[in-house]
């Protein structure tokens, strides 16, 4: 049976690159879009897809999704079937600062692809958002029926960008992911900048007194949840994909302390005006059309991610 081609944009980053690596092995052909931007080091993007620049399956193009020209010509080129759009201006934080990038890239560039996409007659759109846009919930866990208070720009154009979704008439999944964390992690994220700091006897930044808890879903699930999301088109859905399972900082600093068996060093700073206190995803919808659930525990991932973050430490990017 022959597999369709996906297009993954933002293919590079932390879940693009995990997914590309799956999917690849599962024999899909991908064409890969990346602007490389220095929201951080490229060179962490780089080295994210050596692995797959040999592979006859695929194909990467540097370039923006707000470039229609660019996205015009490589859907002239190959018969993509499935779009995977994970490309995002991302940082909560970063978003107060300039919230026009932020609804530029987010929106405007979402919107790019799935005009491209009805052009080109593709059979399926998969949305990355965010669990961002629930903003500050009381009741939990957060339900994709909930009334929704996004916070921040970059929370507030996600969800924009998901009402374009549902303008189109192909089949559409959005997929609201928790806090995804593991091997490749971004390195402006907490998993990644309390490791390291932990590792190197520094002082990690703890926003607020430690009580925010975050649902930590590890990037082998979130992988699993698309990959299912593929198998199964869905006309117009919102799902969330979340470990059910809320953790607080202080608890989450805690179980990094227990794996490298070194003692934080932790500078308290108020907190962050665009942080939510909790996230917490409802999953009944998730298992119930996609049969997907969470399989790996927080400890057990940060294992995983502190083995491969002392492994990567010892090899440097080109």
């Amino acid at each position: 049976m022959i597999k369709p081609l996906i297009l993954i944009t933002g293919n590079a980053g932390f879940i693009g690159s995990n997914l590309t690596r799956r999917l690849l092995a599962l024999k899909y052909p991908v064409v890969g879009l990346d602007n490389f931007n220095d929201y951080y080091d490229p060179r962490v993007k780089e080295n994210n897809i050596k692995p797959f620049l040999q592979e006859k399956l695929f194909k990467q193009y540097k370039g923006d999704i707000i470039d229609s020209k660019l996205l015009e010509k490589i859907f002239t080129k190959h018969k993509i079937k499935i779009i995977i759009h994970l490309a995002a201006r991302a940082g909560v934080r970063p978003s107060l600062t300039n919230p026009k990038l932020y609804f530029q890239v987010n929106v405007q560039g979402t919107k790019n692809l799935l005009e491209v996409g009805k052009k080109h007659q593709i059979k399926q759109f998969i949305f990355a958002s965010s669990s961002s846009v629930y903003g500050n919930q009381k009741k939990t866990p957060f339900k994709e029926t909930d009334k929704l208070k996004p916070v921040s720009p970059y929370a507030k154009s996600k969800l924009k960008a998901e009402k374009l979704c549902f303008k189109y008439n192909f089949p559409v999944t959005i997929l609201r992911f928790f806090t995804v964390y593991g091997p490749s992690g971004r390195p402006d994220m907490a998993p990644y900048l309390f490791t390291q700091a932990i590792l190197q006897h520094q002082p990690i930044i703890r926003y607020g007194d430690g009580s925010s808890k975050r649902d930590y879903t590890y990037i082998d699930d979130i992988v699993e949840g698309i990959i299912k999301a593929i198998k199964k088109p869905l006309l117009k859905e919102i799902i969330n994909l979340g470990n059910n399972q809320p953790v607080s900082l202080n608890n989450f600093i805690g179980i990094i302390e227990k794996l490298t068996g070194i003692k934080a060093i932790i500078k308290e700073k108020p907190r962050h005006p665009a942080d939510v206190f909790q996230t917490f995803a409802a999953i009944e919808k998730a298992k119930k059309l996609l049969n997907w659930e969470p399989k790996t525990s927080l400890d057990k991932g940060l294992k995983k991610f502190i083995e491969w973050f002392k492994f990567s430490q010892t090899v440097k990017c080109p």
